[in-house]
């Protein structure tokens, strides 16, 4: 397949995975393949909500909702314009994929796939049901694929080049197993927002987003909060208020009682509302229904110290303070070339 023909294939996924949209499930008889695989995608989605409760039918919905939008053909070609493929030399290439929210390692897949590659898939155990059922799809509308995609639990032995996510801790193994290979090792990263206090209650709504959404577990949730000496949080508190019914979630509710319990036990001074505690702590990463506040007294210092840390935050949210900010509400909306970690995973896979 020429590159053309690759950009083809994914167009066709964004149109199918666009019918699942946090608006309702809406079959279009003008998809390509609907008839075999419309239905059949349903329950995936209900079997990956029963296996995973983070999974909500809402927060997948959500995903998929932010593929659709990526695949299409203009987004595709800007994002792949600048690169050059060599397409006589695919190599094989491994992804090690976290399982902390819905298609979180679709990007890689995506990437290698684009790239001219053939793609080996360990998945994460909480997040088993959804791509091989994508995958599937692929090779229906784009026949040539078949051969270049497989998913395996077995230990990763043929591969010329590895992407691997996780913790910290599984990051030191990944290093140590994969050294002599090409590859990209992804450690914990969190995102922050600085707040200044002059943030009207449309952006603080819009940071509720960055909070909650898929309950906080991905690495583009803000867990981190930098305020100006008597912050008054009050208006932060209004904005997150349309957010309440997330302690009715079951998982997202034990959480809360016990870091709640755990904190005060603690005698740790807590502020919080009822579905979300905030505590003063210097770490960039909090428990679930917990966000961290820190006090910063000059922007400049604090920009500073941002940039100390880079290697720990993901995104950093904020009216145009830093370089680089994400807006309000914005985390969950990357574009392609938005590469986690920092790290062009393109630019990566030209040069195996």
């Amino acid at each position: 397949m020429d590159l053309q023909q690759r950009i083809n294939a994914f167009v066709k996924l964004g149109e199918f995975i666009g019918q699942f949209s946090t608006n309702g499930f809406q079959k279009n008889e003008h998809i390509t393949a609907n008839e075999l695989f419309f239905e059949g995608f349903q329950h995936q989605i209900a079997l990956a909500h029963q296996h995973n409760a983070w999974f909500t039918k809402e927060n997948i919905a959500y995903a998929l909702s932010g593929w659709s939008t990526s695949l299409n053909s203009n987004t595709l070609a800007k994002w792949v314009e600048p690169y050059y493929f060599n397409d006589t030399s695919s190599k094989k290439v491994a992804i090690i994929m976290a399982g902390n929210i819905p298609l979180v390692g679709f990007h890689d897949f995506l990437s290698v796939l684009i790239s001219g590659h053939h793609v080996i898939v360990r998945q994460s155990s909480n997040d088993k049901q959804l791509l091989p059922y994508l995958a599937k799809y692929l090779e229906h509308v784009a026949p040539d694929l078949k051969g270049r995609i497989t998913f395996t639990e077995d230990k990763l032995t043929d591969f010329d080049a590895v992407i691997a996510t996780g913790s910290n801790n599984t990051a030191r193994y990944f290093e140590h197993y994969f050294k002599g290979k090409p590859s990209i090792i992804r450690k914990n990263r969190n995102s922050v927002a600085v707040l200044t206090g002059e943030e009207t209650e449309t952006e603080l709504k819009a940071l509720s987003e960055d909070i909650f959404r898929y309950y906080g577990l991905g690495c583009r949730n803000v867990s981190k909060l930098f305020v100006p000496k008597d912050y008054n949080f009050d208006g932060f508190f209004t904005g997150l208020y349309e957010w309440h019914p997330i302690i009715n979630q079951h998982k997202y509710a034990n959480n809360y009682d016990y870091n709640k319990a755990v904190y005060l036990m603690s005698e740790f001074n807590l502020l919080e509302n009822g579905f979300l505690m905030i505590k003063e702590d210097s770490s960039f990463g909090s428990p679930i229904a917990t966000i961290f506040y820190e006090y910063y007294n000059d922007l400049e210092d604090l920009k500073q110290n941002l940039i100390t840390n880079a290697e720990h935050i993901q995104c950093v949210v904020s009216k145009g303070v830093t370089e680089n900010s994400v807006a309000f509400g914005q985390t969950q909306h990357p574009q392609l070339w938005d590469y986690a970690d920092n790290v062009d995973t393109i630019a990566f896979l030209t040069k195996i």
